[in-house]
């Protein structure tokens, strides 16, 4: 039996990309090497970094809606740049019938009693970015 999907990465903002944490094995960085055309060390040293437990991460980079998030996360179209060679975590994800998006958006929706709601980014006093529902 297949669970229900309460969510859709094609609108969503790239939720997940801005994970502080997303892990990356040996076998990930080998793929993006591959991807990059570069050796394994290099893809390492590049796209990677240390985390507190002695593993690999992906490295951020500034983001216009979340502060930070992958590298690989296309700022304009809010998608992944290197999908086919993405990190192990990244295919998994959520690994459920839900995402942390999809959870947010439907708690603020029922907090403020409004389920239309669509979640505004503030980027300056004057400057704002509506993020797409979900669903």
């Amino acid at each position: 039996m297949q669970l229900p999907v309460f969510y859709k990465c094609a609108r969503c903002p790239g939720y997940c990309c801005t994970y502080a944490q997303i892990p990356v094995s040996e076998y990930d960085i080998a793929r993006l090497a591959k991807r990059f055309k570069i050796s394994p060390a290099l893809a390492k040293e590049r796209f990677t970094k240390p985390d507190d437990e002695g593993g690999r991460i992906m490295r951020h980079r500034k983001d216009h809606i979340y502060q930070t998030a992958c590298r690989f996360l296309d700022p304009e179209q809010r998608r992944c740049t290197v999908y086919e060679h993405r990190p192990h975590a990244c295919r998994a994800y959520p690994g459920t019938s839900r995402c942390g998006y999809y959870d947010f958006l439907s708690n603020e929706r029922s907090r403020q009693e409004d389920p239309k709601l669509v979640i505004t980014a503030w980027i300056t006093d004057d400057e704002h970015i509506e993020l797409p529902p979900p669903v």
